[in-house]
C-alpha cells in the first residue's frame, strides 16, 4: 500500500511531503493502457496531486489538476481527495514515447506548451481556481510554477516514475515538495538550496528502500522534523450506476427522449476507472419518468 507523509521542521519554518506512489500509478497505467511516456506525465501528476490534496483542510475538500499542452499526449488531470486518493486520466494513453540522448524519457515533448489549471473545492462555497502556464512539461517545473506564482509559496516540487525498459511496466513512482513557510529566514533558505542540491532523484532514493519519512528527513537534513501526519494512499475512482443515472437525469427532456426513441439505450465508460455503464431502453424510459415526476 501506498503512503504519504507531511513533516515540519520544529521552528516552523519548512514543511514537506513525500509520497511512495508506486501501486497508484501501476495501477493508473493497468488500467488506462498508457504507453511509457504516458505512465510517467500521468504518474508525475498523480504524485503532484496527491501531496497537494493532502494539504487541503477540509474532509469533504477535493482538488483537481489539469495539464492542457498542445503536445500529442493531450490533457491529462488528475483528482486527489483530502487524504491524498487519487484518480486520473490521459487523453491519448498511447502517445508515442521518445527519448532525450541521455534515454531519460520525453516527457516535455508529450505535454508541449499550454496552461495548467488548479481547482481547489472545500466543499462549500466557490471553489479556488488558479491557473499557470506550462513552464517546462517535465510536471515538476510546473507545479513548482503554479506555487510560486498562484500561491506565493516557494517550493521545491520532486517527481519521479521509474518504467521498465523492456516490460513498459511502472516499477517505482513518489513525489517530494518541499515549501518554506512564512517563518523562514535567510539561514534556513541557504540550508534547503543545499540539501536539494545533494538530493537523489525520487526514484532513486525509493530504489534504494527509502520511505516517504526518510526522503522528508533527507530534504530536511540539519533540522529537528516533527512528524504532522502519515496515511495510506491509493488509487479510488468512486464512480457508480447511481451517479450515472443522475448525470443522465440532468439531461435535457429532447436528448433524454432521442436516446429512448432512436438510439434505444445507451451506454458510458468512466473516463477515470474505465468501468462501462449500459442503460437499456427501458432503463432510460425509468430515468424520463423520474425526471418528469421531479419536475
Amino acid at each position: 500500500m501506498d503512503k504519504i507523509i507531511r513533516c515540519i521542521t520544529s521552528d516552523g519554518a519548512v514543511m514537506a511531503c513525500a509520497i511512495d506512489s508506486t501501486d497508484i500509478v501501476y495501477k493508473a497505467s493497468v488500467i488506462h493502457k498508457t504507453s511509457p511516456v504516458a505512465s510517467a506525465a500521468l504518474g508525475r501528476l498523480l504524485s503532484a496531486a496527491s501531496m497537494m490534496g493532502a494539504q487541503l483542510k477540509s474532509s469533504k475538500a477535493t482538488l483537481n489538476v489539469r495539464f492542457e499542452g498542445d503536445g500529442p499526449l493531450g490533457h491529462f488531470m488528475a483528482v486527489a481527495d483530502s487524504f491524498g486518493n487519487v484518480k486520473g486520466y490521459v487523453e491519448n494513453p498511447s502517445c508515442e514515447t521518445t527519448h532525450y540522448h541521455s534515454g531519460k524519457l520525453n516527457v516535455a515533448a508529450a505535454v508541449g506548451r499550454g496552461i495548467i489549471s488548479v481547482m481547489k473545492d472545500f466543499g462549500e462555497g466557490e471553489p479556488y481556481i488558479g491557473k499557470t502556464p506550462i513552464v517546462s512539461g517535465e510536471i515538476a517545473e510546473d507545479i513548482t510554477e503554479y506555487f510560486a506564482t498562484s500561491e506565493q509559496i516557494p517550493t521545491v516540487c520532486a517527481l519521479g516514475v521509474l518504467i521498465d525498459k523492456e516490460s513498459a511496466q511502472v516499477l517505482l513512482s513518489g513525489g517530494l515538495l518541499i515549501q518554506l513557510l512564512p517563518g523562514a529566514d535567510d539561514s534556513t533558505i541557504d540550508r534547503i538550496e543545499q540539501n536539494v542540491s545533494h538530493l537523489d532523484s525520487v526514484t532513486t532514493m525509493l530504489a534504494k528502500g527509502m520511505s516517504a519519512l526518510d526522503m522528508c528527513r533527507e530534504a530536511l537534513k540539519g533540522f529537528e522534523v516533527e512528524v504532522l501526519d502519515e496515511s495510506e494512499v491509493k488509487y479510488v475512482c468512486g464512480c457508480s450506476r447511481e451517479k450515472i443515472e443522475g448525470l443522465i437525469m440532468n439531461l435535457p427532456e429532447e436528448e433524454l427522449d432521442s436516446m429512448i426513441k432512436e438510439d434505444k439505450g445507451a451506454s458510458t465508460r468512466c473516463r477515470f476507472c474505465n468501468k462501462e455503464y449500459n442503460f437499456s431502453e427501458d432503463d432510460l424510459k425509468k430515468i424520463f419518468a423520474k425526471k418528469q415526476k421531479s419536475s
